[in-house]
């Protein structure tokens, strides 16, 4: 969608050729993001060692610098994510250490520390796996992103934050339910990613077809004064009308709905909503749209 929408804003000057390079560092900047998040979260949790290190080093250390609890750093979820394979090959080619900022590591840490969740988890003895996982969930969840110096910092590091941010929050969560379950190497599988290729090539191909099955929908309104990114929508939703035989019909509605009220203005939505199903019943009716069952399909 937004690469679409910057070639019609380009006036075609940027080739899909670009285009598609762009759309791979789009997947590629989305696992940079999740790689760093996951390493941020490794090192909160390591910290505790090393706070412990400086405490105890101290000229004159007192009795809680000597007995800073270091049961975090030992977190069994921890130290599956360290020795992950994949994760490890992944921080040797992102490298977010050197992104790192060892000020807003420690505030986060310190925060962690006051928090009663943290003394909950220290105070508790024994080592239960739901206990490991959820404490590394509350550091994510409920100390890293409602913090505004924090979420400021992602920001600066990735433009893509304000757009993946619900996403990465659902793969952060993936992942601990069960860590290894990604290939870092491979986050988007072969299938979504022709998917995406495709669909931005071919909705830029077929897009003077698409307007002229488009623009006799749109009835008394100015095409001009219709924001540029509805009809964006539009024409990729008409596009999997009628080339993506294996996307249902209704999931291509709802999906350009969803987009166009979460990028677009406010009533963009219902008028998304009314034109595609328009356009659909239409199609429909000149037998125009055929659909398979994805799993046939396969």
């Amino acid at each position: 969608m937004q690469l679409l929408y910057v070639m019609d804003a380009c006036n075609g000057d940027t080739s899909i050729k670009n285009s598609v390079v762009e759309l791979q560092k789009g997947f590629e900047s989305t696992k940079e993001l999740l790689v760093y998040l996951l390493y941020f979260i490794t090192e909160v949790a390591k910290y505790a060692e090393t706070d412990a290190l400086k405490k105890a080093s101290k000229h004159l250390p007192s009795a809680d610098d000597l007995n800073v609890n270091t049961k975090l750093s030992g977190n069994q979820l921890l130290w599956q994510i360290i020795e992950d394979a994949s994760f490890v090959k992944a921080v040797e080619k992102v490298k977010p250490q050197k992104m790192l900022d060892a000020a807003i590591l420690k505030r986060i840490y310190n925060k962690l520390v006051e928090s009663n969740e943290y003394q909950l988890y220290i105070n508790t003895q024994s080592r239960d796996k739901n206990n490991e996982k959820e404490i590394l969930r509350f550091i994510f969840a409920d100390i890293l992103l409602p913090d505004d110096v924090f979420t400021s910092h992602l920001e600066e590091l990735f433009s893509n934050w304000d757009d993946d941010c619900e996403m990465i929050e659902q793969l952060v969560s993936n992942y601990f339910s069960k860590p290894g379950i990604y290939n870092f190497q491979e986050i988007i599988s072969p299938d979504k990613w022709e998917f995406a290729k495709s669909l931005l090539i071919t909705t830029n191909e077929k897009q003077a077809y698409l307007l002229d099955i488009i623009r006799p929908k749109l009835q008394n309104w100015d095409e001009d004064r219709i924001a540029a990114l509805d009809l964006i929508l539009m024409q990729m939703g008409v596009c999997e009308f009628l080339y993506f035989e294996t996307i249902p019909t209704k999931v291509t509605i709802n999906e350009y709905i969803d987009l166009a009220k979460e990028y677009s203005t406010e009533q963009s939505g219902h008028f998304v909503n009314g034109i595609l199903d328009n356009i659909h019943k239409e199609l429909l009716a000149k037998d125009k749209i055929n659909k398979v069952d994805f799993k046939q399909k396969r």
